[in-house]
């Protein structure tokens, strides 16, 4: 009996890196790895990552544990993305990597750009206003803050793209990675945008464009030492975490639409076009030609682990008390603007909010209120992917935040609509090895990986109910967004104090 065919799949999340040894032939996991990471938050709206400590360390840390269990054929990769990270001649960074639109330190450039190119003509272009997501903004602010990191730049990598180049040389970046590197890539074309990648990076040689399931290059002799993989095993191009978590989940027709709960939460809806649309990110997908319009909020995790901590409970204690507790939260609100925000308003400056406050208030009905004011930005987000023109959504559910079943009912009561739910959660790792088993020409179908194996519904009650709370919601933003820019300006000032 031949031996079986292997695949790995390697993520390198926000706040963890993840893993899988996966049989090509029928999607069996073999193994699972996790290990946990430092994210650095130097200044207020700074988010960065060390490449070397984080990244690399994470892979070699990863693939020396599953390959105790097999020795894979391929290996595919993901990362947290967009993120900019330049590096030297010899392909080693010059400072720590700058994340995605978490990070907020480039809202002067993010207004110069849009003033000189034009907002018309940037999504014209590349189907995506300028936000705190876009790359081409901060590398404006890298040449006027860090102008001798600039001058000795010569390679940009994001996560994946660096872990390609680590493991097999190659100078490649994934066509939807670049197409979040706006305004530097031409949605229609496929390509870069030559004149306004220069406008933004003047001389910067840009990647070699793949498709995210292309072969990118194989493990060299020297990776090979450091990692424990074979020299010689191709890897693929891979591609930012949220589109591999949605390959992994078979979001692949026009209309299915990926709800990610994690850290932060990520919609990823595909389109049979372009959707341009102000207040979200129209991209290129995942299968060659494809397209996706995606969405994504600052915060959710992030404000259940920060409930967690603040209150000294555990997450099951937290759920278990909040699911006594009735819909609106006995008459709370959140706004979960924590960092900022992404999509639907595009405000590096917005900030949480929590309305309705009173002394009989507890940590049960607090942690309801986080988990409702999350599930109303989600509808907020689907609301826009209705009036860019998107097709009816299929929801389905992934993520860490998918188990115990309190969040997913709650976003499904929000929002009126059923979440399917796959099988295995695991999320981008996965399909980044689904996407290197198709590499090598196997027919890896997504419906014998990681079928669907329940529904969430929405419980008509509870969700006209919460019709009066959303629009609310929606009523607080416009209602406090001056008072949030100041207190966003205080919180900076006194920083710098």
């Amino acid at each position: 009996m031949p031996d079986a065919t292997l695949v790995l799949g390697i993520d390198i999340g926000t706040s963890s890196s993840k893993g899988v040894l996966v049989d090509a032939e029928d999607g069996r996991v073999l193994a699972r790895a996790e290990v946990e990471h430092a994210t650095s938050f130097p200044r207020p709206g700074w988010v960065e990552h060390d490449a070397e400590g984080v990244w690399w360390a994470d892979l070699a840390s990863l693939t020396r544990e599953l390959l105790a269990h097999g020795t894979p054929d391929a290996v595919g990769l993901s990362g947290i993305g967009p993120v900019l990270l330049p590096a030297e001649a010899d392909g080693r960074p010059l400072r720590p990597a700058i994340l995605y639109g978490v990070d907020t330190r480039a809202t002067r450039e993010i207004a110069e750009l849009t003033d000189e190119i034009g907002a018309e003509e940037i999504v014209a272009r590349g189907g995506t206003p300028l936000s705190s997501q876009a790359v081409g903004p901060k590398w404006r602010w890298l040449q006027r803050h860090e102008p001798e990191v600039w001058d000795a730049t010569r390679y940009f990598f994001m996560a994946s793209s660096y872990l390609v180049h680590r493991l097999t040389g190659e100078y490649v970046l994934d066509h939807h990675s670049a197409s979040q590197c706006d305004p530097m890539y031409d949605l229609e074309a496929a390509d870069w945008a030559p004149d306004l990648a220069e406008a933004v990076a003047p001389g910067l040689r840009l990647p070699r464009l793949l498709w995210p399931g292309e072969i990118a290059g194989t493990v060299t002799a020297g990776a090979a030492e450091a990692t424990g993989l074979r020299a010689g095993t191709p890897v693929i191009a891979g591609t930012i975490d949220a589109w591999a978590e949605a390959a992994s989940v078979g979001v692949r027709a026009p209309g299915d639409t990926m709800v990610m709960y994690g850290t932060t939460m990520f919609l990823v809806q595909v389109t049979d076009v372009p959707a341009r649309h102000p207040a979200l990110w129209a991209t290129r997908g995942v299968p060659p030609g494809s397209f996706t319009t995606a969405a994504g909020m600052a915060t959710s995790g992030a404000i259940t682990a920060w409930l967690r901590d603040l209150v000294g409970a555990d997450y099951a204690t937290l759920v278990a008390e909040a699911a006594e507790v009735p819909p609106g939260a006995r008459g709370l609100l959140l706004l979960p603007y924590f960092a900022g925000e992404r999509t639907p308003i595009l405000d590096p400056d917005a900030r949480g909010l929590l309305l309705g406050l009173t002394t009989g208030h507890g940590r049960a009905e607090l942690y309801r209120a986080a988990l409702e004011g999350i599930a109303h930005g989600v509808r907020h987000n689907l609301e826009a992917f209705r009036d860019a023109g998107g097709p009816d959504p299929r929801l389905v559910a992934v993520g860490g935040g998918t188990r115990g079943g309190l969040w997913t009912q709650i976003v499904s009561d929000v929002t009126g609509r059923e979440q399917q739910v796959p099988a295995d959660t695991t999320g981008a790792a996965l399909g980044d090895a689904l996407l290197a088993a198709q590499a090598l020409g196997l027919p890896a179908d997504v419906g014998t990986w990681n079928p669907i194996v329940a529904t969430v519904v929405p419980d008509p009650e509870r969700t006209a109910r919460y019709d009066a709370f959303h629009e609310h919601y929606r009523a607080l933003y416009p209602a406090t967004v001056d008072a949030a820019h100041f207190l966003a300006e205080q919180q900076r000032s006194g920083s710098e104090q």
